[in-house]
């Protein structure tokens, strides 16, 4: 290995050695002390998010024999990926004491699945592709169960597992058929021979159906409909900060896939595939925001959010162009703190080891926890995306690119699924600050690290929505750095 073969993947090497040390000192650790390993897992994201942010400015340049690339895209990635990991490890450790699961591999096993998800942003082999999935993806079925002997959380973790590797299958076979059809899994190789002019040098056939394949099992990872179906079961079974976690790192992973294996690699295959990706938006914000409507539970009502959200970053990738990706990370930013304010009020909700996500149980927090009720309140406004919040900017720069990219109808569907979903947001607003408690108290009482991690959230998506530019330069050269 090259020293430059290094430096591509040192946000990954950070959090991947810091992983393995945790695991050897929380060998050490008694059970009283366990939060110390919380404190260190943080520390070794802000320092993986710094070495980030420090080589975003690098000229790009390929390692590891072209199977990673390291470019200004990938390490805007690393960075928001450190912080969301950040933001859930603060969520966590307080939540994770009132629920009797303080148990140290959960931060480790937390860095494993960031080091997973960094490589997903870096990949430029589809096997690399596959291996970054896998990386991300064990890790969180254990920490989907890790709440146990909790029946839902096993449960969850369960359907997580067995869907997942039901999605990998179609993952790993979609990449067979790419190399038959093509005999490369290189993305830089395979969108020069799909540019090549005259004979075709690829089997359009299996090339077609290798791509579609990797759709599915990518469209697994975001949520996608139809590839939705296991969003809301993991996401209520799983214990909270678990759920906040892959609601917001696991997307952003998953989007970072997607973009580079059809903007940046089938790329020339923009027209076959464009129509396919955008019903596929369409269908997703549609299935999201409607089945949103009838759920009772919060946390069963933010995972079909999810899919909802999904499928407005699928706008932008339909799009195909330079503005829909910038428009795609830009608004993966906005929804992850976004969703993360949200998660930090919700790991408040309960009594003792249990929790109580359904909406009579926010009735009148507004009141009662007036803190709680505003930041809730601000997320579900970004949600929507009401000015001047990161939501609505977001929702701007996709909607812009699929207008740009004659995708007028999907822009629209976008906007009538988003005033669809202002019922739904509003009804918890509604049900925080105009109806009369009937319970008092809060079972997990306000901590230092919940309300830095609910602080750095709101002020991150006003921030995002008043003054866009600098995070939007940074995104700009990201992109522009991938497809030099």
């Amino acid at each position: 290995m090259s020293a430059n073969d290094l430096i591509a993947v040192l946000p990954f090497l950070i959090v991947t050695v810091g992983g393995i040390a945790l695991l050897l000192i929380d060998l050490a650790l008694p059970a009283e002390r366990k939060s110390v390993t919380a404190w260190l897992s943080a520390g070794t994201l802000v320092v993986a998010g710094l070495a980030a942010l420090l080589l975003m400015g690098t000229s790009p340049f390929n390692a590891f024999q072209n199977m990673v690339r390291a470019d200004g895209y990938a390490f805007f990635l690393d960075a928001l990926l450190a912080a969301i990991g950040v933001l859930a490890v603060l969520m966590a450790l307080r939540y994770n004491e009132a629920r009797g699961i303080m148990r140290g591999e959960f931060y480790a096993l937390m860095l494993f699945s960031v080091g997973g998800m960094m490589l997903m942003g870096h990949a430029m082999n589809l096997l690399m592709v596959f291996l970054a999935v896998e990386l991300l993806s064990i890790p969180l079925y254990i920490l989907c169960g890790i709440a146990r002997p909790r029946l839902e959380s096993e449960e969850s973790a369960m359907k997580y597992f067995l869907m997942g590797a039901f999605a990998s299958g179609f993952l790993v076979y979609g990449i067979a058929l790419v190399y038959g059809a093509a005999g490369t899994t290189s993305l830089s190789a395979l969108s020069a021979i799909l540019s090549a002019t005259g004979a075709r040098a690829y089997d359009p056939a299996l090339l077609f159906a290798g791509a579609a394949l990797i759709l599915a099992g990518l469209g697994f990872k975001i949520a996608a409909a139809p590839f939705h179906m296991w969003t809301p079961d993991v996401y209520e079974g799983a214990p909270t900060t678990v759920t906040a976690f892959m609601a917001t790192a696991t997307k952003a992973a998953g989007f970072a896939a997607v973009l580079r294996v059809f903007m940046f690699g089938f790329q020339p295959l923009l027209p076959e595939w464009q129509p396919i990706v955008a019903v596929i938006a369409a269908l997703t914000m549609i299935v999201g925001n409607v089945a949103a409507l009838v759920q009772n539970n919060v946390k069963r009502m933010l995972a079909y959010s999810s899919i909802a959200h999904a499928g407005y970053a699928l706008a932008g990738v339909a799009a195909g162009s330079e503005a829909g990706a910038i428009g795609v990370l830009f608004y993966l930013a906005a929804y992850a703190f976004t969703t993360l304010a949200a998660f930090a009020v919700m790991t408040a909700m309960g009594s003792g080891a249990e929790e109580d996500q359904t909406f009579d149980a926010y009735t009148g927090l507004g009141r009662r926890k007036p803190l709680l009720g505003i930041v809730m309140a601000i997320a579900m406004f970004s949600l929507i995306g009401i000015p001047p919040t990161a939501g609505f900017v977001g929702k701007y720069f996709l909607f812009s690119a699929a207008v740009a990219s004659g995708l007028t109808w999907l822009a629209v569907i976008g906007v009538l699924t988003s005033v669809v979903s202002s019922y739904f947001y509003l009804r918890l607003v509604m049900t925080m600050f105009m109806r009369e408690p009937q319970t008092e108290g809060e079972p997990i009482p306000a901590n230092a690290p919940r309300s830095l991690a609910a602080a750095i959230s709101v002020a991150a998506v006003f921030i995002f929505g008043l003054l866009p530019a600098p995070l939007l330069n940074m995104i700009t050269a990201g992109v522009q750095s991938a497809v030099r």
